[in-house]
């Protein structure tokens, strides 16, 4: 089966605020299977044991076949339904968020509730950033030292990231692609080299790119 892309978290991080005197901590993870959901769900509720509520959501699968969410106390549908909504909204999939809840002793009621969850996952995933798992095609791409500052330079504006270069008897690089990409760049490489570079795919992975870069 192709290799397609998908959306998911670029990091873990977390970002709070205070809405009538109760503290809402939004936190958010990459994870790859239900168990590392779980992993981060458990890591969340050892770390805030002392809160009030910890409600989470994931979703797990390029296709987010998995969704599980939680109220965690909260009134049914207040909480893990409008955290896992903003998730979806979003098409975050491979992703765990937890909005934990520091109750401060004013009731906010359900929309209020709905409203505060709602914005602890909006900024949970604002603070993990957002990207685009790609397939993405890795080179290895050897040169000679002539062709050095004009392989750089070709290649600054390519939809290439370089994630090595070494220097022997020869430059090799390591570099990966977005397979979407893939054949026209391919196409430029040998135009610009008179077909003297020949670069050697070997592997065929998901990688991240940031959403603002996706095609």
């Amino acid at each position: 089966m192709a290799m397609k892309p998908y959306r998911t978290l670029l990091k873990a991080s977390e970002d709070e605020f205070i809405v009538n005197k109760s503290r809402f901590i939004g936190h958010g993870c990459p994870c790859e299977t239900e168990e590392e959901a779980l992993a981060f769900l458990a890591r969340m509720r050892a770390a805030y044991k002392d809160a009030t509520h910890n409600c989470y959501a994931y979703i797990i699968g390029p296709n987010m076949g998995v969704m599980r969410y939680s109220d965690d106390g909260e009134p049914g549908g207040t909480a893990g339904m409008p955290i896992i909504e903003v998730m979806k909204a979003r098409g975050v999939t491979n992703a765990a968020v937890v909005v934990t809840r520091y109750f401060g002793g004013i009731l906010l009621g359900a929309g209020g509730l709905v409203r505060a969850y709602t914005q602890g996952a909006a900024i949970a995933l604002k603070a993990c950033g957002v990207g685009v798992m790609h397939p993405t095609a890795r080179y290895l791409m050897e040169i000679g030292y002539p062709m050095l500052n004009r392989m750089d330079f070709f290649l600054k504006d390519e939809p290439v990231r370089v994630e090595d270069k070494t220097f022997t008897d020869v430059i090799t690089y390591t570099l990966v692609v977005r397979c979407a990409d893939e054949e026209a760049f391919l196409a430029r490489l040998t135009n610009m080299s008179e077909g003297t570079v020949s670069p050697l795919r070997y592997e065929e992975l998901y990688l991240a790119w940031p959403e603002e870069d996706a095609p």
